[in-house]
């Protein structure tokens, strides 16, 4: 089996020494090359951030292998191109700049919006792991990827996996002004109805499949409708790690970022996993 590298953005920002410490942590879970790399305008500018951060990595790390990239070119679209070819990506939420805040409109988002494969973006208090749990979540058979990560990432830290199956479609208003608006209300909130039952179906089929995979790995699952990002977010409280899919807009480039994607990325109070769909491949992990 191949096992593709951890790629992690450093500045030399305190937020990038902890998406450093993190994707360090990653590259050793999966016995696997860390790759460092820093985005400048001017080459010259990137040798002693990169040394620092080889060194930190050697200290803490000293089997693990290490290579450092300097490039020129804006952070966001230089570890777009460079984590195409990787196992996983790393990103901080602030840095990349220096100026407080505003990395994550800058760069994770858009990091985020057109990644081609897995992206951790580093949240939460930064204590180090060890509540044994990663949370998924999942609304149907069309965030299988997310699951296979999930359970992969649950194998490597020897943790349970807690499962939330969201349902985030939006709700027709439950009074109309009229008869045929009534009708076509419930008509809209059956289909609505049947549909959200498929998917929780259709997810616990692609669950059960990886069961029978891990079968070694604890188990968890909870439903909530209403309230799924507050729900996740609270969960993410007692967690090492939160995963989530995302998915494709067929209208344009980039992937769809919804509010429950942009309320973890935002708040979650745990590292977040965003992964594409079609995009992992469990073989290389």
């Amino acid at each position: 089996m191949t096992t593709r590298h951890v790629t992690v953005g450093v500045d030399g920002s305190l937020i990038a020494v902890r998406a450093l410490d993190r994707a360090a942590e990653e590259a050793a879970l999966r016995g696997t090359v860390l790759e460092i790399v820093y985005a400048v305008a001017d080459l010259d500018e990137a040798g002693p951030v990169l040394a620092s951060a080889v060194s930190r990595v050697r200290k803490r790390h000293p089997d693990l292998s290490v290579t450092a990239v300097p490039a020129v070119g804006h952070p966001a679209q230089v570890l777009a191109t460079l984590g195409r070819r990787a196992a996983l990506t790393v990103v901080g939420t602030r840095g990349f700049g220096g100026v407080t805040g505003l990395l994550f409109g800058s760069v994770s988002l858009r990091l985020a919006a057109h990644t081609d494969g897995p992206l951790l973006v580093v949240r939460g208090d930064h204590r180090p792991t060890g509540h044994g749990e990663v949370l998924l979540a999942i609304e149907g058979d069309a965030d299988v990827d997310a699951a296979a990560y999930a359970f992969a990432e649950a194998e490597r830290r020897d943790a349970r996996l807690w499962i939330l199956h969201t349902r985030t479609h939006r709700q027709p208003a439950p009074e109309a002004p009229t008869p045929v608006l009534v009708g076509r209300t419930t008509r809209v909130q059956d289909s609505i109805g049947r549909r959200t039952s498929a998917e929780k179906v259709a997810a616990g089929h692609a669950v059960a499949a990886l069961q029978e995979k891990y079968p070694q790995i604890g188990i968890e699952t909870r439903t909530v409708g209403s309230g799924a990002a507050h729900a996740l977010l609270e969960a993410t409280r007692a967690v090492d790690v939160v995963v989530i899919a995302a998915h494709r807009r067929p209208e344009r480039l980039g992937l769809r970022l919804g509010p429950v994607i942009h309320a973890l990325l935002h708040r979650a109070h745990c590292p977040v996993v965003l992964v594409p769909d079609g995009q992992y491949d469990e073989s290389h992990t």
